[in-house]
């Protein structure tokens, strides 16, 4: 029986490369020479710290392109508020994973909506959909990729 699943994730081998490669340009631009401006990443956090909000919006910027160039959807950014501090400002940013629950269940209502002979099922972080065609289930990837969620979602583990 054909089936697939909706995951929500990223690379985080290719989100620790864009995060080096930020840190390499911010380092050699001519702007940010002697601010202390840096990133850091741990789990799924990015901390960046400057030495003022407008220079953080800018490593925002730099960060963001870095992202796309190495195939991260930057949808998955949580992007806090930044906090300042006397002479230094940070700001936080969440890189996100997988499919909450919510969302889960709007997907799945979504998928049963379609009336299509489909089943989709919530496993965790992510959802299964099965069927009895190859066409049903193409049908409802054309579907959730026309809709527009709050994060990137990737279908994989597409089995005949």
């Amino acid at each position: 029986m054909p089936s697939f699943d909706i995951v929500s994730e990223y690379d985080s081998h290719e989100a620790h490369n864009a995060v080096d490669q930020a840190n390499r340009e911010v380092t050699t631009r001519f702007d940010f020479k002697g601010s202390g401006a840096t990133y850091e990443l741990k789990d799924n956090t990015v901390t960046m710290s400057a030495g003022s909000e407008f220079q953080l919006q800018q490593m925002l910027d730099i960060l963001q392109m870095k992202l796309t160039k190495r195939g991260i959807d930057i949808s998955c950014m949580e992007i806090n508020e930044p906090k300042t501090t006397g002479r230094t400002a940070q700001q936080i940013i969440e890189l996100k994973q997988g499919i909450e629950s919510l969302l889960a269940k709007k997907i799945v209502k979504l998928v049963k909506d379609k009336k299509l002979k489909v089943q989709a099922a919530i496993q965790g972080e992510k959802v299964r959909v099965t069927g009895n065609k190859r066409d049903d289930l193409q049908q409802v990837i054309q579907m959730l990729k026309a809709e527009n969620f709050e994060i990137p979602l990737q279908f994989n583990n597409f089995r005949d």
